[in-house]
C-alpha cells in the first residue's frame, strides 16, 4: 500500500493517457447490467474480460490550442521583453478580476506563494500554525520554512477536509495563524472557520493551490482570509507549467508581498519615505511573460471547464453512491463550487469481500480509470524530526517544545490515518472532462469489481 502512497501528482496525470481507455456500449445503460445477477455482470478486465474504458473522451492534460493560443505567445516572444512586464501585469489583474479579489500577485509557485504570505504576515519563530495533515507537503513545509511550528487538526473523512469541529481544541496561546487547505479543489468550510479566527484573534492564509474558483456561498475561496494563494503547475486545472499567486484585499500586505517578491525593492506603501534602495529583505519570485500569456489562455476556457467537472463530478458521484463500500465526497452544505481538481470516493475493503485497496486500483486501473490512492501521513512524516533536530529549531525553541515523541502523540489524526492507509481513491481532473458515457463507464468499472470482488481476491493472493 505504501508504494502507492509514492506516486506524486505528475505521475498521476502522466499515467492518464496509458491507463485510460474508452467505452463499453450497453443497450439500455449500465443501469440494466447492474440490475442483473453476478453471474451477468461483465467479467473485470483483470481477469481477461473486456476494459470498461477503451476509447475514453477525455483529454490529455495539459491542454493547448494552437490556433487560439499561439498567437499571443509567439509575439511576446518576438518582443525580446520576457522578464515581469505588461503581460504579468495584465494576468495578475485578469486573476484578481475573476478570484472577486481586490489585488493579485504572480509568483514562481504556490509554495512560494504560501511562502511569502506567511513571510509577510510575520509568521514564523515561536508562532504555530494549524493546518490540515490530509495535504502536499507544501502547505506544512512553507510554515517550517518561516521558522514556525505546524500544528496539525485532524480531518472530517466524509469531506477530506479540516474539520472545523476539531479547530479550537488544538489552539494554544502560541497560535498565531489558520491556514486552511481547500484540498482536491473541494472549499472548506470558511465561514466556521473565520468565525473561530475572529474569536481568537488568529491570522488566515488559504491554501487554494487546488481550488481555481471554487466557491463558499458565491464567494470565491481565497478571498476570505488575509491572503489567497494559487499554484499554477502542469497538473493543476490552470495549468502554467509553473506558477502560482496570491490573492488579498489589503493593500499594504500586498506591497509588501510585492517587494519580497522582487528583491525587496520599493513597491507602493513598502517604499515608506527612502524613495529609492532595497526597503526589505526579500527575494526573487517573478515570473516571466511569456507564462503569463500561457496563463491568459489557460483562463479564457477555465470557467467552462470547471462547469463541466462539476456537472460530470456531481453525476459520476450520483452514479457510484449506491455500490456497497464506494461513498463520494460530501460537499459543505454552504459550498456552491467545487474546482474538482481530483474526484476523491472513500474505499471501504469489508464491502468488497476484503479485496484490499491496492488491489481495487490495479482493478480499476485495468478497466481504464486513471486512480491512484492519495497523499500519505504527513504528520508522521521524517521531515517534522528533522526539522525540530536542526540547528535553528534548537536554537529558537525550547527542548519541551521540541520533544517529538510528545509532539507526535499531540498530533495524531486518526480520521487522517483512514483516508490515507485504507479509503482513500482518486480520479484526475482531466478525467471530469470527458463525457457523460465516460462517467457512466467508470462506475460501471467500479460495479464489475465490486461483483467479482471474490474471483480478484483470489487472483491477486
Amino acid at each position: 500500500m505504501k508504494k502507492n502512497n509514492t506516486h506524486t501528482r505528475r505521475d498521476f496525470i502522466l499515467q492518464n493517457s496509458l491507463l485510460g481507455a474508452g467505452t463499453l456500449l450497453v443497450p439500455g445503460g449500465i443501469s440494466s447490467i447492474w440490475a442483473g445477477s453476478i453471474s451477468s455482470s461483465p467479467s473485470p478486465a483483470l481477469l481477461g474480460g473486456q476494459p470498461a474504458l477503451s476509447s475514453p473522451s477525455w483529454p490529455a492534460w495539459p491542454i493547448w490550442k494552437p490556433e487560439t493560443d499561439e498567437k499571443h505567445l509567439l509575439e511576446v516572444m518576438r518582443s525580446g521583453v520576457w522578464s515581469r512586464n505588461k503581460v504579468v501585469d495584465l494576468f495578475e489583474q485578469r486573476w484578481a478580476e475573476i478570484c472577486g479579489a481586490k489585488r493579485c500577485l504572480a509568483v514562481v509557485n504556490g509554495t512560494n506563494a504560501l511562502n511569502a504570505s506567511l513571510a509577510q504576515l510575520e509568521i514564523g519563530w515561536g508562532d504555530e500554525v494549524l493546518v490540515t495533515p490530509y495535504t502536499f507537503i507544501a502547505s506544512v513545509s512553507s510554515i517550517l520554512f518561516n521558522g514556525a511550528i505546524p500544528v496539525f487538526v485532524d480531518v472530517d473523512p466524509e469531506t477530506f477536509l479540516m474539520d472545523p469541529d476539531k479547530i479550537e481544541a488544538r489552539i494554544t496561546p502560541r497560535t498565531r495563524a489558520i491556514m486552511p487547505v481547500h484540498i482536491l479543489g473541494l472549499p472548506c468550510d470558511m465561514e466556521r472557520i473565520m468565525a473561530i479566527a475572529k474569536k481568537h484573534n488568529l491570522l488566515v492564509v488559504e491554501d487554494a493551490c487546488q481550488a481555481w474558483l471554487a466557491e463558499i456561498n458565491h464567494q470565491k475561496v481565497g478571498t476570505f482570509g488575509n491572503a489567497g494563494c494559487f499554484s499554477f503547475q502542469n497538473s493543476k486545472n490552470m495549468a502554467i507549467g509553473e506558477g502560482g499567486a496570491i490573492i488579498s484585499n489589503d493593500d499594504q500586505f500586498m506591497d509588501r508581498c510585492y517587494s519580497f517578491h522582487n528583491y525587496g525593492n520599493p513597491y507602493g506603501s513598502a517604499a515608506g519615505e527612502v524613495g529609492a534602495g532595497t526597503v526589505m529583505v526579500g527575494t526573487k519570485l517573478r515570473i516571466t511573460e511569456y507564462q503569463a500569456a500561457i496563463g491568459l489562455a489557460q483562463l479564457a476556457r477555465l470557467e467552462e471547464q470547471t462547469q463541466t467537472r462539476g456537472v460530470n463530478a456531481a453525476y459520476l458521484a450520483d452514479q457510484i453512491k449506491d455500490i456497497p463500500g464506494i461513498s463520494p465526497y460530501r460537499l459543505h452544505k454552504n459550498a456552491t463550487r467545487a474546482a474538482f481538481h481530483l474526484f476523491p470516493f472513500r474505499y471501504q475493503q469489508v464491502a468488497f469481500k476484503g479485496l484490499s485497496r491496492e488491489a481495487f486500483i490495479k482493478a480499476l486501473q485495468a478497466e481504464g480509470v486513471p486512480c491512484l490512492s492519495g497523499y500519505s501521513e504527513l504528520n508522521k512524516m521524517p521531515f517534522l524530526k528533522n526539522a525540530f533536530n536542526s540547528r535553528l529549531f534548537r536554537k529558537f525553541y525550547s527542548s519541551e517544545q521540541l520533544d517529538y515523541e510528545r509532539y507526535a502523540h499531540e498530533n495524531q489524526c486518526p480520521m487522517n490515518e483512514q483516508l490515507c492507509n485504507r479509503e482513500a481513491v482518486w480520479i484526475s481532473q482531466n478525467v471530469l472532462l470527458g463525457s457523460k458515457n465516460d462517467m457512466d463507464n467508470i462506475a460501471l468499472a467500479i460495479r464489475k469489481i465490486y461483483d467479482n470482488a471474490d474471483q480478484i481476491k483470489k487472483a491477486n493472493e
